[in-house]
């Protein structure tokens, strides 16, 4: 029941911009990672991860806009398509914001089993402009969907800690 009510009262705390803001641009900064070989198939979203964390945790904070800004700069920086990542991270928000209350329900394996279907969804619409703007769909970048999911629970384990050490120094 502890749990329970600090998870309330952690859902209605006012996170720090500068906490959202540090977090997304270092999401970012890691999806410019230079991969390459095999690596590159199992590549991880790690900006899709973090921006799904903050839409279902934070939902008046994070939402819409803010993906499909950080997609036009994923894409622009990517040198992919302008709008691919724009649209895959739209979508993305508005289904994390849509479920958030019911993937807040569940413990963290629960949940990586409930955003698995959201992160394949995003990773279809790249595979849709993809094969609608060159004729073929990469089938392999599909494989990074399951890490990316696999990783859900370990940064959301990062993210709840460094929001609760922000909270407990707030209050001393």
């Amino acid at each position: 029941m502890r749990d329970r009510t600090l998870s309330v009262q952690e859902f209605q705390a006012p996170d720090s911009p500068i906490l959202i803001a540090a977090s997304l641009c270092v999401a970012l900064l890691l999806n410019w990672l230079p991969w390459q070989g095999i690596w590159l198939e199992f590549r991880p979203d790690f900006l899709a991860l973090v921006l799904l964390y903050w839409c279902t945790h934070k939902p008046l904070q994070v939402g819409i806009g803010i993906a499909w800004m950080l997609g036009i700069l994923a894409d622009v920086v990517d040198a992919s398509f302008i709008g691919q990542h724009a649209m895959a991270y739209s979508v993305l928000a508005f289904c994390g914001i849509l479920l958030h209350r019911r993937l807040l329900m569940f413990n963290l394996l629960q949940q990586t089993l409930q955003i698995f279907p959201l992160l394949l969804l995003a990773y279809a619409v790249y595979a849709v402009v993809h094969w609608l703007l060159r004729g073929n769909i990469v089938w392999e970048y599909f494989l990074g969907c399951i890490l990316t999911a696999l990783l859900w629970a370990p940064m959301s384990m990062l993210v709840r800690t460094l929001r609760r050490s922000r909270s407990v120094s707030d209050r001393l």
